[in-house]
């Protein structure tokens, strides 16, 4: 190999401060001299001790503030059912296989709503809203998770 068959390198490496008087960096390191800044360890949002600005901003109101961590319940109406046959058991699994909901819905939770019309009997195992449970059993089918709500048993 040749020197000039050499890949030729791009990117500079990091820069190391306060390594003595032959670096060209020593003392003070490129942090000028004095004050908070130039110490070791100081707060990423540091303004020179004006009040940062997170403590300038309002809080955040309101019912919907911690609105990322909540459970987000997939809704599903009863019209979108007809593709199951007669006699059918309605599942999480099976909402899943029918690509009726996603895997990450299912963790979440499932409710049935009442729009629509079904015209199969169904068993289903997925909580239902009431004029959902009235219009399956109308159909010839039962609902067998009569709970609308999850409960926590600790």
């Amino acid at each position: 190999m040749q020197l000039h068959e050499l890949l030729s390198v791009t990117t500079k490496g990091k820069r190391r401060l306060g390594q003595g008087h032959g670096s060209g960096r020593m003392k003070t390191a490129g942090r000028g001299t004095k004050g908070q800044k130039a110490r070791y360890d100081i707060p990423l949002a540091f303004e020179g001790g004006a009040l940062p600005l997170i403590k300038r901003l309002p809080f955040l109101r309101g019912k919907d503030r911690n609105k990322s961590i909540q459970l987000e319940v997939a809704v599903l109406n009863i019209k979108n059912l007809s593709s199951y046959p007669a006699n059918a058991e309605v599942t999480l699994e099976s909402l899943v296989q029918k690509k009726l909901i996603s895997s990450r819905q299912a963790t979440q939770g499932v409710k049935i709503l009442g729009d629509g019309e079904i015209s199969v009997a169904l068993t289903v195992k997925v909580p239902a809203s009431q004029t959902a449970q009235e219009k399956i059993r109308k159909a010839g089918g039962r609902v067998e998770s009569e709970s609308t709500s999850v409960t926590v048993t600790a």
